[in-house]
C-alpha cells in the first residue's frame, strides 16, 4: 500500500463521514422552531418580601 492509496482512502473517509453528519444535521433542522408560542407562565407566584427569622422559644 503506497502513500497515495492511504491518502484517496482517508480523503474517501472523510467524505463519507462529512456526507453522514450533513445527514444527520438536516434531520434535525427538519421541525419548526415556535417562536411565536408564549408561555403560560407571566407573574412570579407571590409578591416578594424580606424573610423574617424568630428565635424558638421553648
Amino acid at each position: 500500500m503506497s502513500t497515495e492509496e492511504g491518502a484517496d482512502s482517508a480523503e474517501e473517509m472523510k467524505r463519507k463521514f462529512k456526507e453522514a453528519l450533513d445527514k444527520k444535521n438536516a434531520h434535525h433542522r427538519d421541525g419548526e422552531a415556535h417562536l411565536d408560542g408564549d408561555s403560560a407562565v407571566h407573574a412570579t407566584h407571590a409578591p416578594q418580601r424580606k424573610r423574617e427569622f424568630r428565635r424558638k422559644s421553648g
